[in-house]
């Protein structure tokens, strides 16, 4: 079950709200990440707290995944990026690894029709046939039934790392000089990005890592070359939508200047 906010009294509730209210106003009318990127960690964690196994606190993240979604929504986001799965993630032990592929299958089985009623679009990053027959045909079916939305875009990263991408684009590109269809030379930094499992899709503006880790752990390496990092040490089963305010706010307040000064970008 997810984990329920207790308010000892209406005086909490009401301060809930106010502080609610007053990260919605404030994000309001301020810049707006077209894309945002997540890495939900810190659930093993979050269980260990509770004396539980790790799969619990999965379990409970499933809400925050919801929260995240509908924070999105209000704010006009456009794309959002979860990293579910890496591939370094098939080193963990077995029974965590089938409890969280168990978890994923029920999710999108549960939350397909929520997806339609909401306009929102399943795209996935990632290598899914390392993904049980049964999984990726899940998968691949709440992709299509999807299809058709063109609200948010969800994309979810499952069996996926940075440097494995960046190795499929070589090997693709590499195929394509070998057919004489592509040019060394004619190499660019559109080139690579269009041979990226995220072709089509805009590098994310702003990343937003939970738990209080400070590194991006092999997640969109290439496509995150300008992207500006928030952590907060909120583990991913508390974060809230007040916490994705929080982080939207905060990016809101930085200079972005990719390469240029600061006086260049006030004089354009």
């Amino acid at each position: 079950m997810a984990k329920l906010i207790h308010f000892d009294s209406f005086a909490h509730l009401a301060t809930f709200e106010k502080k609610m209210s007053n990260l919605q106003e404030s994000t309001h009318n301020t810049k707006i990440p077209k894309h945002i990127a997540i890495i939900m960690d810190g659930n093993g964690r979050w269980a260990q707290q509770y004396g539980k196994e790790r799969s619990f606190g999965h379990e409970n993240g499933v809400q925050s995944v919801r929260e995240a979604l509908e924070g999105c929504i209000e704010k006009g986001v456009k794309f959002l990026t979860l990293y579910a799965f890496s591939t370094e993630n098939w080193d963990r032990p077995k029974d965590e690894i089938s409890s969280l592929m168990e978890l994923l299958v029920s999710s999108i089985d549960t939350e397909i029709p929520t997806m339609i009623k909401h306009n929102i679009k399943l795209v996935t990053l990632g290598d899914l046939s390392t993904l049980k027959p049964e999984v990726e045909d899940r998968i691949r079916q709440a992709i299509e039934h999807t299809s058709h939305c063109d609200g948010l875009n969800l994309v979810v990263a499952l069996s996926y790392s940075g440097r494995w991408d960046i190795t499929r684009a070589v090997k693709n590109i590499s195929a394509q000089i070998a057919l004489n269809k592509l040019q060394p030379s004619d190499i660019t930094e559109s080139t690579i990005s269009n041979y990226l499992s995220t072709a089509g899709i805009p590098d994310p503006e702003l990343l937003i890592r939970t738990s209080g880790e400070l590194r991006i752990s092999n997640f969109l390496l290439w496509q995150m070359a300008y992207t500006e990092l928030y952590f907060t040490p909120v583990l991913w089963p508390d974060f809230k939508k007040e916490h994705l305010f929080a982080a939207i706010e905060e990016f809101a307040r930085r200079e972005r200047r990719f390469g240029k000064t600061g006086e260049q970008l006030t004089n354009n």
